[in-house]
């Protein structure tokens, strides 16, 4: 397998690693990582219903194991290695209903087992671990109601703790850990993107607003690398002063410098080379990459470009193997992964974006 490294990484030194498929074609499903081996539970599949399907992938060999079924059937929960433990929070049933309730496949014993309930049902939680120690931010209530919920969860206490609300309640945002904090970006209220950037102090227990997203794109994808957040893509709506436009897909590029506090909002030179909405963005060999999505064809699209931080420039990169968008994503030591999401229908593709040997 090609393996990672930083000097003199161009547009030539990527490359897809493709793995064979997931026993089970699904979208919205839920990954997490250990220990080379990438873990996926839940999603929905053909039928439009959350699946019970847990399926772990060895890297190294490129096998799947088919793993002892989800107890309950999800969609949109997170996911989160915790030591010996894949936890599994929240998500969807097959009523649609939100769930509470929390289960953890223990890899050393190959069982499913419950763990303490989440204080509310939620789906669409934002899951970070650290140190041992996992915390959910925001998701969506049975209610549909966008949720504030900060909980933390040790298992040496065996139970969640309430921790102080998030200033802006939403669901499906993008949490990035950096050094003690935890950024949210993005997310929805209902039909409504979010634009509000926020960080959790994990040593203060304290929340500190950062200047909003300068313009609000539903379906926009978030990364961050070199001290910078970014905001890419989406599918803008008709506001107040364009009633009578109609959505459409942007190829927008708005990047927040931590150092100087701002957002930039980049020019024409620096927009996204394709117009894109519901892709994977991740960071790798010191770009922002985007990848798949939707735009202004009628099927997904495959095609993948990389920003240089440095350079201020887009560069296109190898196009996906299996086009598509919705997918899930996880970004691991060298690789970013795609998972499921849809092409013709719900897909079974696992796909890594890499490096070649010697990059």
């Amino acid at each position: 397998m090609p393996v990672p490294a930083m000097a003199a990484v161009t547009a030539s030194s990527f490359c897809w690693e493709v793995f064979p498929p997931m026993p089970t074609c699904r979208v919205y499903c839920s990954p997490a990582y250990q220990d080379g081996r990438l873990f996926v539970v839940g999603g929905c599949g053909r039928a439009g219903l959350p699946l019970d399907a847990a399926e772990m992938l060895d890297v190294l060999s490129q096998r799947w194991t088919v793993l002892p079924p989800l107890p309950t059937p999800r969609a949109g929960a997170a996911a989160v290695a915790l030591g010996k433990q894949v936890l599994v929070l929240g998500g969807m049933d097959a009523s649609q209903r939100a769930l509470a309730s929390v289960e953890a496949f223990n890899t050393d014993e190959g069982k499913w087992g419950k763990v303490a309930a989440l204080a509310q049902p939620s789906m669409g939680i934002s899951a970070v671990e650290r140190d041992g120690v996992v915390y959910a931010l925001g998701g969506m209530g049975a209610d549909t109601a966008p949720q504030a919920l900060v909980r933390v969860y040790e298992p040496a206490m065996a139970h969640w703790q309430l921790l102080p609300s998030m200033p802006t309640p939403c669901y499906g945002a993008s949490a990035f850990l950096q050094a003690n904090k935890i950024f949210l970006l993005g997310g929805r209220q209902g039909k409504l993107p979010v634009t509000a950037f926020e960080a959790f102090d994990l040593e203060t227990r304290s929340w500190t607003r950062y200047p909003s997203v300068p313009s609000r794109r539903a379906f926009a994808s978030c990364a961050a690398a070199e001290g910078c957040f970014f905001s890419l893509g989406g599918l803008q709506q008709p506001g107040p002063h364009n009633f009578y436009s109609r959505p459409h897909f942007v190829s927008t590029v708005e990047i927040f410098d931590l150092e100087q506090g701002a957002w930039s909002r980049l020019g024409r030179a620096v927009r996204m080379r394709e117009k894109r909405a519901d892709f994977v963005a991740g960071c790798l060999g010191g770009r922002v990459v985007a990848a798949g999505g939707l735009g202004n064809q009628a099927f997904p699209l495959g095609s993948v470009e990389g920003f240089s931080v440095a350079r201020k420039k887009w560069d296109l990169l190898p196009s996906m193997p299996t086009a598509r968008c919705s997918c899930s994503s996880y970004q691991a030591p060298g690789l970013l992964f795609v998972i499921g999401g849809v092409a013709q229908g719900p897909s079974s593709a696992v796909e890594a974006l890499c490096l070649r040997d010697g990059a």
